[in-house]
C-alpha cells in the first residue's frame, strides 16, 4: 500500500476530513457512519468510502468509523504526527500573519526563524523568533535541520531565492510569491496565489448570480 500511487485530488481531501473529525472528537463523538459524514461534510457516502480504501479502509461495513482512530491514522498520512520545522523568508504582513497563526503549531509546524532584506526589521521580533537578514538564512536552514521554507516575498527575488533553498537542504518550499517555482524532483512545491483565489471566487459570484437571474426569468 506504500507504493500505491494516490490521487492528489483524494490527497487535497485529506485535510478537510482531519479537520471534520476533530471537530467530532472535540464534541464527544466517538462512532461515525460514512452516511452520517457524508450528511456533515457534503461528500458523497460512496466517495468518502472510495477515500478512506486507499489507505485501507479504517472501517467495518455497517459499524462505522472510531471517529478518534480515523483522526490519529489520517494524521499520519498527512505526516502531522511529528513537528516539522519552517521558516519565513519575508517578514512583511503577510509573513508576519503567517508566523502569527498559532494553530500552525498545534498541527506541528513549527516556526524557527524570519528573514528579510529590510534592515529596519532586523532584530524586531514576531512572535518569539527575531527578524534576521535575508543573507543568513541559508546556513540558519543547513544548521537548524529546517525542512519548510515560506516564501512571502516578491515573485522576482522568489525565483533566485528557490534556487538557493535547493542547495541548503530544504525538503519543501511553500510559496506565496507570485510565480511558479521551477526546482528539483525532490523538492516538495505547493504554490499559494491569493489573486488567483480571489478570481476564482469572483468568478463562482458571477456565475451564481447569472443562474439567479436566469431563474428569475424563468
Amino acid at each position: 500500500m506504500a507504493d500505491k500511487e494516490i490521487s492528489q485530488a483524494v490527497i487535497s481531501r485529506l485535510p478537510r476530513y482531519f479537520r471534520y473529525l476533530g471537530d467530532l472528537k472535540e464534541k464527544g463523538v466517538e462512532r461515525i457512519s460514512s452516511q452520517e459524514l457524508s450528511d456533515i461534510m457534503k461528500v458523497t457516502a460512496s466517495q468518502i468510502r472510495q477515500d478512506f480504501n486507499n489507505f485501507g479502509g479504517f472501517g467495518q461495513q455497517g459499524y462505522g468509523y472510531n471517529v478518534g482512530y480515523l483522526y490519529d491514522e489520517i494524521s499520519k498520512i498527512l505526516g502531522i504526527d511529528k513537528e516539522h520545522s519552517l521558516v519565513i523568508i519575508g517578514a512583511g504582513h503577510l509573513g508576519k500573519a503567517i508566523a502569527g497563526y498559532t494553530n500552525f503549531t498545534r498541527r506541528g509546524f513549527v516556526f524557527k526563524g524570519a528573514f528579510d532584506c529590510d534592515p529596519t526589521l532586523y532584530g524586531t521580533r514576531i512572535r518569539d523568533v527575531e527578524v534576521r537578514p535575508i543573507d543568513e538564512v541559508e546556513d540558519f536552514i543547513k544548521n537548524n535541520k529546517i525542512e519548510i521554507a515560506v516564501l512571502t516575498i516578491p515573485k522576482d527575488q522568489a525565483v533566485p531565492m528557490a534556487h538557493k533553498l535547493c542547495n541548503c537542504g530544504i525538503k519543501a518550499i511553500w510559496n506565496f510569491a507570485h510565480v511558479d517555482l521551477e526546482v528539483p524532483d525532490y523538492i516538495v512545491v505547493e504554490n499559494v496565489h491569493l489573486s488567483d483565489s480571489l478570481m476564482k471566487l469572483s468568478y463562482n459570484i458571477n456565475r451564481s448570480e447569472k443562474m439567479f437571474n436566469s431563474g428569475e426569468k424563468n
